[in-house]
């Protein structure tokens, strides 16, 4: 048996899959915790349990057997970085900030290509999605591994795209709720008296999309924002929360300020659920987003729909904004958070849209 110290991020199937144990084993060993979707805090010490024989986990990229947040975020810029540093010296792949979290977590950007014509996928944007920020780490670590061996990824031929497209990536807009509906809260996080109040009292956050400050950070954007706020909760709310006005929360002005400062053709913003694709806004978006809505639900099986009836978000900002085409792609189906589980589904109905998104 040895100790282990909880760090921040930490969750009980992270743990098991560091010691490469079952959180059903953890759990045996450690009777204070309940089952494999309990908290477990930072400074907490659990006891690992020795394995006479090797445990090997059969995991493959597409398969997912423990939560995603900022910390696995982290690890994994620190891997590309360490992968691909001769992509990042010619500058064909570069990661970056573009702003802090109100917790100080980094937001990461990566631009991946030399093409003049500019993309911007996003995702993370709410608290108990942080599946899409796991599809969009892995589509980019399964696009420069298919880019450097030269190899056609689902018959789309990289090299000649990348001559054409840079994609740009921002894969997690939220870390710090994410961070909160993964590990909970405990009483030295420095939000610990404000989040309780938020959620009246209630030690449980899977219901939590907002930023740890209580503000939906897909309602800030200036488009209709007045008629969202108007009909949304009028102070600090797990979810919903417009703010007292728009980009008023550190990541969406980070979002804005790096979209303001690029020439996007096209967004796709991930979020969950409902396997759906939102294209429209208001009648702001152009003709073209017709067709393109079609072609990558053909490779989704997703379903398009023109509006969500529904204001202040980034797309609709961004369609409004630029009078460009912009897309909200609603992976997988059932409450968020979605089981690990979905995402095997979410991966084989988005890498083709993915991809497609890059030569519409």
């Amino acid at each position: 048996m040895r100790a282990y110290t909880v760090q921040k991020g930490d969750t009980i199937r992270k743990v098991a899959v560091k010691y490469g144990i079952r959180p059903f084993d953890l759990i045996l060993f450690n009777r204070q915790i309940l089952n494999e979707n309990s908290y477990i805090f930072p400074g907490e010490v659990l006891e690992i349990p020795e394995i006479t024989k090797e445990l090997t986990l059969r995991n493959s990229p597409f398969q997912c057997l423990c939560e995603y947040g900022p910390t696995d975020l982290d690890r994994d810029v620190k891997s590309l970085q360490e992968n691909y540093h001769d992509y990042i010296s010619t500058n064909f792949l570069s990661i970056n900030t573009i702003g802090q979290s109100v917790l100080s977590h980094p937001l990461y950007s990566f631009k991946i290509g030399n093409g003049k014509k500019e993309i911007f996928y996003s995702g993370g944007w709410h608290a108990n999605e942080w599946l899409t920020s796991k599809f969009l780490m892995t589509f980019i670590e399964e696009l420069l591994h298919h880019y450097k061996n030269k190899k056609r990824w689902h018959g789309y031929e990289l090299e000649k795209l990348f001559h054409e497209v840079t994609l740009y990536i921002v894969p997690l807009v939220n870390p710090d709720g994410v961070e909160l509906v993964q590990q909970g809260i405990y009483p030295n996080h420095p939000m610990y008296k404000d989040v309780l109040t938020i959620n009246k009292g209630a030690m449980e956050f899977d219901h939590w999309s907002s930023n740890i400050r209580g503000v939906d950070l897909n309602h800030q954007w200036p488009a209709g924002w007045e008629i969202e706020a108007d009909e949304s909760p009028q102070q600090p709310w797990p979810r919903h929360y417009s703010g007292t006005a728009p980009l008023t929360e550190p990541e969406a002005r980070a979002v804005y300020e790096f979209t303001r400062s690029h020439n996007f053709s096209h967004v796709l913003a991930f979020h969950s659920q409902g396997q759906v694709i939102y294209w429209g806004y208001r009648g702001y978006e152009p003709a073209e987003s017709k067709e393109m809505v079609e072609r990558l639900s053909l490779v989704s099986s997703y379903v398009p729909v023109h509006t969500a009836e529904s204001d202040g978000g980034y797309k609709d900002w961004f369609i409004q904004e630029t009078g460009r085409p912009g897309f909200t792609i609603e992976v997988g189906v059932g409450t968020n958070p979605l089981p690990l589980s979905s995402f095997s589904e979410i991966w084989s109905n988005n890498v083709l849209l993915a991809l497609e998104g890059l030569i519409l």
